[in-house]
């Protein structure tokens, strides 16, 4: 299918990178989900992802095919429409969480209801190796062992990639998940 959108190829960061005197870690490979079940929406994917790719210290990498998924929990609603997309980045688990909230708010989410439907929903499953435990924040996804609609586009781009809590790679959880 290849990727959905034109992101831009090559290159670190935008206008220079960092500016002098400013110290940002090492880039960090993450996975972010997405999701959308309102209106069009292989067009809220899309946009999406370009404004992942469009922020300073985010630069989208690899995108799954998007795959169309029944809703898990949450009141009757619309099928899904979701992808996995590889990034790299040099923003803090917080900081990217912050973009990425910034980027659901501008495309107009509403936060109404738990497992309601969205526009958009963009979750980060894997940060590198690390693993995060606060109250607003989880990573890795606490959830992602147990969904297919994660597991399956993330086997697509990589399925080695590590859960740092349960030593399995996307393969594995995959195929655990399917033989239930």
């Amino acid at each position: 299918m290849g990727l959905p959108v034109q992101l831009r190829k090559g290159g670190r960061r935008r206008g220079g990178g960092v500016m002098v005197g400013q110290r940002r870690d090492a880039v960090t490979i993450a996975y972010v989900g997405l999701g959308s079940n309102i209106g069009n929406r292989p067009r809220h994917l899309d946009e999406a992802l370009l404004a992942l790719n469009q922020h300073e210290h985010i630069d989208v990498v690899r995108v799954s095919d998007y795959i169309e998924t029944t809703p898990v929990g949450g009141p009757p609603q619309p099928d899904y429409l979701n992808a996995v997309a590889q990034i790299d980045t040099d923003l803090d688990p917080e900081e990217l969480l912050a973009a990425i909230q910034q980027i659901e708010e501008d495309m107009g989410r509403k936060r109404i209801e738990k497992w309601g439907p969205r526009l958009i929903d963009i979750d980060i499953e894997l940060y590198g190796d690390r693993i995060v435990d606060l109250p607003h924040l989880k990573i890795p996804h606490p959830l992602m062992h147990e969904r297919r609609f994660v597991l399956q586009p993330l086997c697509q781009i990589a399925p080695d990639a590590k859960h740092p809590k349960l030593g399995l790679s996307a393969k594995q959880m995959l195929s655990a998940l399917l033989q239930k």
